[in-house]
């Protein structure tokens, strides 16, 4: 019997799932603290006006009141933040849980009332004189928070009058955000028939993903076709769906004066010559890619590799791991580097953060998300043995870390980007990757470590690279229109052969369906940042490796100066590094594909 239970706890959280009163309670609490803080929000920024800017700036009473705004609709934001995570929880469990549906919705339309109250605050910040702006910057109690108030005034330079503003927060409840809710919807609903040990199971579209890393490639190419078809079956919803999200996006942008990428980029607080920087490294990486496709489709014993072949595990026997197996190889690994990473996950096993039971009606796909008022995460996946899957606990396990290590700053403060997010998780990836790697007794074992590696770098550097081109793309041609299945599966098609070099014989049309991202409205191009986070972090891991134990605490320091500064003033504090120009990123990108040679030479 498992000593670590493989669903996750959220009883200690709000006893009752969505029927809980404890949650509802809570819930009520927000929304009470709500209004009463709007007019005090409108008062503040009704006053910024007209302050003087004399001698004295602020007074002292104008000053406290600044401070306990702030201060409480930081506190407001945490609670919000937690009741979102829970209801996020409910539903990835059991995507057809209706009253947690309910919640989000509501939860939604508090968001938005919430995000009003920001506006109102984020002009009052504009309104201030520079006198008085200086003297708010300089009061000690905001100094964890500067930053953010740094980047809020600037932000409200670059949107629309409030009022405005307002109304479009309003109206993208039911419309942009309704509309990534209903992709959760209709992908959870999909079953796909299998047969397995003489029956026909109907399973989720993210059980039949887990079985397409099934070592016998006569399982994948039976199952391919009916996930690829399942997909098809629902593409006309799909592509709606995508279209009419895209449109209210874009339409925003216009009002707004934005280009394209001008949200993405100030989301992840990096610079189109960073961005830019990037990609010139990871095209420049991509040779020894290819030939590693190459060699493993001559592995395979095929020609090109189909799209369900990049990911297949190689070797004679296939290593499968128990759910106790897995978090001890684990925590064994990551005390390697961090007795501080491994107690974290430690907790996390014990304290049943972690959600991965292989059952259907669960949501697709992974994610942490976390409680900043109980400073907890909670992590969501489907274990089914794979050392895949312990790759991707490790990297939900770094994004615990990385909360971990910021919970005791202000809310604001937390708020790193998904850039830098990502930074911690793959970085995490890569500690129990190369520890295995290291420990490995055979051929075989160190022939599909190898290969796992070197997957996370073609995802990384071609998969995501795919995404960023085909979005691009897409954005580009719904300017002028919404799109058809056929034209959505040719740019998809497009970009995969240009981030894959031509070297696959079969794509995956569908993706911009099967594909949650494409899909999520608090984050636009939610792509490059994956990237960004694995090329950062394996430059930080050679630091790593180069300096010993003693980098530990200086990769806490870096972490926790994640929510802010921008990441180039990041890099540039903590690496000494200048990410616009291409030194960093090149040398990231050698590392990343460093295998390749070894990986030649094993197989």
């Amino acid at each position: 019997m498992s000593r670590n239970r493989l669903t996750w706890d959220l009883e200690s959280l709000f006893p009752g799932g969505s029927r809980s009163q404890a949650f509802a309670d809570f819930v009520h609490q927000i929304a009470q603290r709500v209004e009463p803080l709007a007019q005090w929000v409108a008062d503040l920024a009704a006053s910024a006006g007209q302050i003087s800017g004399g001698p004295a700036g602020l007074d002292d009473e104008a000053r406290e009141r600044w401070v306990q705004g702030i201060t409480d609709l930081q506190e407001v934001g945490a609670h919000l933040q937690e009741a979102q995570a829970f209801v996020s929880c409910l539903i990835a469990q059991d995507v057809h849980d209706e009253p947690a549906r309910v919640w989000e919705s509501r939860l939604t339309q508090l968001s938005a009332r919430y995000h009003q109250l920001l506006i109102s605050l984020d002009q009052g910040l504009l309104a201030l004189p520079d006198r008085a702006w200086a003297e708010l910057l300089a009061e000690p109690r905001l100094e964890p928070i500067r930053f953010a108030l740094e980047e809020r005034r600037r932000r409200a330079q670059e949107r629309m009058e409030p009022e405005r503003e307002k109304l479009a927060t309003a109206l993208a409840v039911d419309g942009y955000h309704g509309w990534s809710s209903l992709y959760d919807t209709l992908s959870g609903r999909i079953r796909i028939p299998v047969d397995e040990e003489g029956e026909t199971r109907l399973l989720s579209v993210g059980q039949v993903a887990n079985r397409l890393y099934a070592r016998d490639r006569a399982v994948r190419t039976a199952l391919w076709p009916k996930y690829e078809g399942a997909w098809q079956e629902a593409a006309d919803l799909f592509a709606a769906t995508l279209n009419h999200l895209a449109g209210f996006r874009l339409a925003l942008y216009r009002q707004r004066g934005w280009s394209l990428l001008q949200e993405p980029l100030a989301l992840n607080r990096l610079s189109a010559e960073t961005l830019e920087a990037m990609w010139t490294a990871v095209e420049g990486a991509k040779a020894p890619l290819v030939a590693y496709l190459r060699h493993k489709a001559r592995l395979l014993g095929v020609e090109k590799l189909a799209w369900h072949d990049v990911t297949a595990p190689l070797g004679e026997v296939e290593r499968r791991f128990t759910y106790d197996e897995g978090a001890a190889f684990i925590l064994d690994h990551f005390r390697r580097f961090s007795d501080d990473l491994a107690k974290l996950a430690q907790r996390a096993f014990a304290e049943r953060w972690i959600e991965a039971e292989d059952r259907p009606g669960k949501l697709a796909g992974g994610f942490c998300t976390s409680f900043p008022v109980r400073g907890q995460s909670r992590i969501f996946t489907t274990f089914s043995g794979t050392p895949d899957n312990l790759s991707t606990i490790a990297h939900e396990l770094g994004h615990a870390y990385h909360q971990h290590v910021v919970n005791a700053l202000p809310l604001w403060a937390q708020r790193y980007p998904m850039s830098l997010a990502e930074t911690a998780s793959t970085f995490a990836e890569r500690i129990v990757l190369d520890a295995a790697l290291e420990a490995a007794s055979s051929r075989e074992e160190r022939l599909a470590l190898l290969d796992q590696k070197l997957n996370d770098a073609v995802a990384f550097l071609m998969n995501i690279h795919a995404r960023f081109l085909f979005e691009r793309r897409f954005y580009e041609a719904r300017a002028e229109g919404p799109l058809t299945v056929e034209e959505l599966n040719r740019l998809m098609v497009e970009a995969q052969r240009e981030a894959y070099c031509d070297e696959l014989g079969e794509y995956h049309p569908l993706f911009w369906a099967s594909k949650l991202h494409f899909y999520l409205t608090n984050q636009p191009f939610y792509n490059f940042p994956y990237t960004f986070g694995y090329l950062f972090s394996t430059g930080l891991y050679g630091r790593a490796q180069a300096e010993g134990p003693a980098f530990a605490q200086r990769y806490v320091a870096l972490l926790q100066d994640t929510g802010r500064m921008t990441v180039e003033e990041l890099a540039q504090r903590h690496l000494g590094v200048d990410l616009t120009q291409p030194d960093f990123w090149a040398e990231a990108a050698r590392l990343a594909v460093a295998d390749v040679e070894r990986f030649l030479e094993l197989g």
